[in-house]
């Protein structure tokens, strides 16, 4: 019978979500609902020390932007409550003693102060220092002191780790779904610490193997940094048991600076002026801030169109993906092995494309808000509109205002180069004309009035570009903009008439 999927995003609130991370989680919930199984949302906040406020919040609301739907989990609930490790940890203890009474983990008592002075010691004599089957009999653990004396600290209060015994020189075969078979020898692996009696909390090691166990997690899809970690948890699989349910694994390829060195940081979007995570972000610690991909006029589906793609080939030719094509087109075994390369002006080229698709009704819910910041009110038609005119010279959401703002208002000001090369000669005389030929227009469509205007032009020997370029002078105030026609018929003869009236009263011709 084939095993039900379940996969889970587990991400820690240390801090704002890293479009890493988001990748993780659209890769889970891709692979989740290809095959009819569950995403579950779990936060790993074991590490108290780490936690910020807020970042939990701020996670569910990115998977909610980018429309990665959470079955099962922290903010939906589940047969499995709690999601937060925060809230199992009287779990835990039992599953980490229940190592010790079956060989495979031990007490350990040494101190911070203890351990940073053997480091040292071995530092100076040119060794490197690890906790492992050379030195963890001769340490203070469970494995060397008495039983009594062991017990005696424990019930007095005494600090103490649970650490795995990592069997020696043994060769762990292991298999990953994206890089085939991985083999490691456990000689070259420390005895990790599993549990801490300090805050009462696991590690990630130890939470994260019962907690998979126990939300009968079948996939673990994460990202490459945690492949080192792979043979411990095999290991803590078959220390418990659990070999017959444990879960496949895939490790997902690093997202690589636009450089290609290294992994994506805040700095590189600080530096190259792109952000690294799905929202704006603000540190309730230090306040510094950092960009959104939301916020900085990105849609979600585009977004998401670009971080499928990084580390991810359909194996044809096809870029554009709706969320229920990717559903359809993506598998682990077309995923990566080599890191992917982050390209802003690729993820600038997804948006366009996304919003150049868009509908004059799509393109009025999305400008209206804009407009609306700008003191403008217009009907969603006039806003859709006059997006629908420009979306094809725009990449972001905030270029709308950039290119369209002269629909709503008239120039005050004129562009110097401009006005420069077209405000002298005979063309104040010539714009004059032509005000009158556009008052003398009843029918002020774009047709019509182009038509009208065209021949005018023709009749007079005059030069189409030195008629229209005058012409846009008064009516936009520079050298941009659509055709002449669509600003006519949009803006309406009354408001033509006036522009061109206000760049007579304003601006003097050059000699």
């Amino acid at each position: 019978m084939t095993r039900p999927v379940r996969v889970r995003f587990a991400p820690s609130p240390t801090g704002p979500l890293h479009i890493g991370g988001v990748r993780t989680a659209l890769y889970n919930f891709l692979f989740a609902r290809q095959r009819g199984g569950k995403m579950i949302l779990r936060i790993e906040d074991t590490d108290s020390q780490r936690f910020v406020p807020g970042a939990e919040e701020y996670i569910l609301e990115s998977l909610k932007w980018c429309g990665i739907e959470i079955d099962e989990g922290v903010g939906v609930g589940g047969p499995h409550a709690p999601y937060r490790q925060s809230e199992r940890r009287e779990i835990y203890l039992k599953y980490a003693t229940q190592l010790v009474e079956a060989g495979w983990a031990y007490y350990a008592f040494d101190s911070a102060e203890e351990l940073d002075a053997l480091r040292k010691q071995y530092e100076a004599e040119g060794k490197t220092f690890a906790y492992n089957y050379e030195v963890r009999s001769e340490l203070a653990t469970s494995l060397k002191l008495p039983k009594e004396e062991v017990e005696e600290r424990i019930a007095r209060g005494d600090q103490w780790v649970i650490r795995f015994k990592m069997p020696e020189n043994e060769m762990v075969k292991m298999h990953d779904l994206i890089r085939g078979d991985v083999e490691m020898n456990t000689s070259t692996l420390d005895d990790k610490v599993l549990y801490k009696s300090a805050d009462q909390l696991p590690t990630y090691h130890l939470a994260n193997i019962v907690d998979d166990h126990l939300m009968e997690i079948s996939h673990v899809i994460r990202g490459e940094e945690w492949l080192p970690s792979l043979p411990l948890h095999y290991l803590l699989y078959r220390a418990f048991g659990w070999t017959d349910s444990q879960p496949e694994f895939a490790h997902l390829p690093l997202l690589l600076k636009p450089t290609g060195g290294g992994k994506l940081s805040k700095r590189d979007g600080d530096k190259m002026g792109f952000p690294v995570f799905p929202l704006f972000w603000k540190s309730p610690s230090t306040g510094e801030t950092a960009h959104g991909y939301r916020e900085d006029g990105y849609f979600p589906e585009a977004f998401i169109n670009m971080l499928a793609l990084l580390g991810w080939n359909p194996g044809t030719e096809q870029e554009l993906f709706t969320m229920p094509e990717l559903i359809e087109a993506f598998s682990l075994d077309r995923v990566s092995k080599s890191g992917a390369r982050f390209q802003p002006d690729k993820a600038k080229w997804f948006n366009a494309q996304y919003l150049h698709r868009k509908s004059a009704e799509e393109l009025a819910v999305i400008y209206q808000p804009i407009l609306k910041a700008h003191g403008i009110e217009a009907t969603d038609e006039v806003a859709g509109k006059a997006a629908s005119i420009m979306k094809e010279r725009a990449t972001l959401i905030g270029d709308l205002w950039e290119l369209t703002s002269f629909f709503f208002v008239a120039p005050t000001e004129y562009e110097e180069k401009q006005a420069k090369k077209y405000w002298k000669g005979d063309n104040p005389r010539i714009l004059k004309e032509v005000r009158e030929v556009l008052a003398s227009i009843d029918d002020f469509s774009l047709e019509n009035t182009e038509k009208i205007v065209h021949d005018w032009i023709q009749e007079k020997g005059y030069g189409m570009g030195q008629v229209m370029n005058t012409l846009r002078l008064a009516l936009v105030g520079a050298g941009k903009g659509p055709g002449m026609y669509d600003v006519t018929a949009f803006i309406g003869k009354e408001e033509c008439l006036k522009r061109i009236d206000h760049l007579f009263a304003t601006l003097t011709p050059a000699e």
